[in-house]
């Protein structure tokens, strides 16, 4: 089971009812980590965010430079732009920040999800996040 098609099978659920979050935590021990949440702020500079998140997860682990660039030219981004952002760690505050927030609240695991507040370590079926987003929107009179 992978958290990215649960999480989507959410959104398309819960349109306008749920709003998704993310925030980058690279993990330190693994190659291209930092390089790879460059690539997906790089992406959002130019307006394809999500569509650079979704390559990073189906084609993960070839996260290496080369394998972004390729990645940036298939979705049609401005790759000179985009090359140049991750060369330049152009989103490294943005992401540092990410983890010093992830690390000030004790969060080590990937994923790791939030529902008002409640921590949910792991990847967990639809279903599961289906009963809690339930029994709180029951909760809201939604």
């Amino acid at each position: 089971m992978a958290a990215g098609p649960t999480v989507k099978q959410l959104m398309q659920t819960y349109p306008g009812k749920i709003r998704r979050v993310i925030k980058n935590y690279p993990y330190k021990y693994r190659d291209f980590s930092k390089t790879a949440a460059e690539a997906s702020l790089a992406a959002r500079d130019q307006g394809k965010y999500w569509e650079m998140h979704e390559i990073l997860l189906t084609r993960s682990p070839k996260l290496d430079r080369a394998s972004l660039i390729s990645y940036a030219q298939e979705l049609g981004l401005d790759v000179k732009k985009f090359t140049e952002s991750i060369d330049s760690g152009g989103h490294s505050k943005e992401i540092d920040g990410d983890v010093l927030y992830a690390e000030s609240i004790d969060l080590y695991n990937t994923p790791t999800f939030y529902i008002n507040g409640r921590q949910i370590v792991g990847e967990r079926p639809f279903e599961y996040f289906k009963k809690i987003i339930d029994e709180l929107l029951k909760q809201k009179g939604m």
